[in-house]
């Protein structure tokens, strides 16, 4: 049976063509794999797949993904995070590998190129924790872009103390206010006592109510997060940001905004999206 794999001329250009048919034909491509954006299964028999090609400086892995979640492309990361890709796979791998001998890294997660970053979220059981994946974005609300976040955990997030495994995720936000969406066209009320913070051009921290009074820390990124100009200046216009949140699994990340809003639209018919609007804090 064929692969249902789509090997793009950007990868390539990288791979060459030799490799590139070899993945086609199948010799080089996985029956199955876990998507390298969205980390659930999939299966390049029965569902088109897209190649993602990582990119280091010595380095090169390639991953797949569900062609719905993001297309096939060339990726840039650090040089570190391949190198620990490829020590990671159960397979012995030849050191420094090059862009003509890619090998399958099903440990790689996409990086979404509008700023991701990652928290340590409430872990469901003893062991597991879930990451806290940020997506900056411009989401149209009618004809006006809006400044945006879309946070998506790794793993099932559950309440604290809960060993059940049961995602709690979208019952916890809506608990601390969050509504679910039912159209993205329509902006959300603001939130009492959560902002985003900016400062200097950069996403710091999302801050929700302390019970002592004051904010204290949702989300922090480990570094300070460099947002696009446009992302800003949207931010500074209207003085508000919108956070979505989803369930692990739900969105990905999306490498375009296009493809953000209709990952986001196909969680919204699913009732799979809440969100509000935080007033933004700095600038």
């Amino acid at each position: 049976m064929p692969r249902m794999l789509d090997v793009s001329d950007e990868v390539r250009s990288e791979i060459g063509d030799d490799e590139a048919d070899r993945l086609l034909g199948g010799d080089r491509a996985p029956d199955s794999y876990e998507c390298t954006s969205c980390r659930t299964p999939g299966d390049t028999h029965a569902e088109p797949t897209s190649t993602v090609l990582f990119v280091g400086d010595e380095t090169a892995v390639l991953a797949f993904a569900h062609a719905r979640c993001i297309p096939s492309q060339v990726v840039p990361v650090a040089e570190e995070q391949l190198v620990g890709a490829v020590r990671s796979i159960s397979q012995t791998q030849p050191a420094g590998l090059d862009a003509t001998a890619p090998v399958a890294a099903p440990n790689l997660t996409l990086p979404a190129p509008a700023s991701p970053s990652d928290s340590p979220a409430q872990p469901t059981a003893p062991g597991q924790a879930a990451i806290l994946g940020i997506t900056c974005g411009l989401v149209l609300h009618g004809k006006v872009g809006h400044a945006s976040l879309v946070v998506e955990p790794t793993g099932p997030v559950g309440r604290p103390g809960s060993t059940s495994g049961e995602d709690e995720f979208l019952d916890l936000l809506q608990d601390a206010g969050f509504q679910p969406v039912a159209d993205l066209d329509e902006t959300p009320e603001q939130l009492p006592g959560w902002s985003v913070l900016v400062a200097m051009g950069k996403l710091h921290a999302i801050l929700q109510p302390a019970a002592a009074g004051g904010s204290t820390g949702w989300w922090q990124a480990h570094q300070p997060l460099q947002v696009t100009d446009a992302w800003r200046m949207a931010a500074s216009q209207l003085s508000e940001v919108t956070m979505y949140a989803v369930p692990a699994g739900m969105v990905g990340r999306q490498p375009r905004e296009d493809l953000l809003r209709q990952a986001l639209e196909r969680a919204v018919a699913l009732g799979q999206v809440v969100a509000a609007s935080l007033p933004l804090a700095g600038t």
